[in-house]
């Protein structure tokens, strides 16, 4: 499902979509270059724009959000990306330019349709959850001329169900906005504490928006599991930052 770069690995890709000819990657702990997302330029150092130059990804055109923990979204198709605004969801259809999203415990979702060459890329936590940011991007994609039998789904490293514990003030905005099929995204641990599975809950809400089930590929890595080779800001504060960077093919 997953294939590694590197001894430490600094990057993770999607087997899946690298055969359908999508440039991409997630990159781990292990990958030199790479600050937190603003507006004051490129979140990308040269250790890190030397290190993926030849894999297809030009990051000094990368585009970039500061990211907002919501669900609006920004489309990108001028011939260099650069700061996109505030807003956690990417949308392209010019061949080569990379999206990114940073994340450290968040899901980054990339969703890719090859048959019409169109790329979306969402940051999306828990308030991004709630907020539907998944189907937000999905939704995008569809009103640009996709359909979503077409679209193929991929969540990266992010805070999985064993180790994501939340109280009342997450439950209450996600059964409010959830009324039925969020009792399926939660395992109850004790009074006011539950273990949220957002796998799980943007997974259904691509599901119900007609992505099928053998087109959503999750390696199921969690981040705070898994401190070898991801960041965690549950488990560590914010020490670092996860990227996660892809672009459509170019013609030919």
């Amino acid at each position: 499902m997953i294939a590694t770069h590197g001894v430490p690995p600094t990057h993770l890709t999607f087997t899946a979509l690298e055969r359908l000819g999508l440039r991409h990657l997630s990159t781990t702990r292990h990958c030199p270059g790479v600050t937190q997302p603003g507006d004051a330029g490129s979140p990308f150092g040269p250790e890190a724009t030397a290190l993926f130059a030849g894999s297809g990804l030009d990051l000094s055109r990368v585009a970039f959000l500061r990211q907002v923990h919501g669900a609006s979204v920004r489309a990108v198709n001028a011939p260099s990306g650069g700061f996109a605004g505030e807003a956690d969801i990417l949308l392209t259809e010019s061949p080569g330019l990379p999206l990114s999203v940073f994340t450290a415990d968040c899901l980054a979702l990339i969703l890719f349709d090859a048959r019409g060459r169109r790329l979306a890329l969402a940051h999306v936590g828990w308030r991004g959850t709630v907020q539907a940011a998944s189907m937000a991007a999905l939704r995008a994609l569809t009103v640009s001329g996709s359909q979503p039998a077409d679209i193929v789904a991929a969540i990266g490293p992010s805070i999985g169900p064993c180790c994501y514990e939340v109280d009342r003030p997450v439950i209450g905005p996600l059964r409010r906005a959830f009324s039925r099929g969020w009792e399926g995204w939660v395992r109850r641990v004790g009074e006011g504490k539950w273990m949220l599975d957002l796998w799980a809950a943007n997974e259904s809400q691509l599901l119900a928006a007609g992505v099928p089930p053998d087109r959503i590929v999750n390696p199921r890595l969690c981040t705070a599991c898994r401190s070898d080779l991801f960041f965690s800001y549950r488990k560590e504060g914010s020490r670092g930052r996860l990227v996660t960077v892809a672009c459509l093919p170019t013609p030919g």
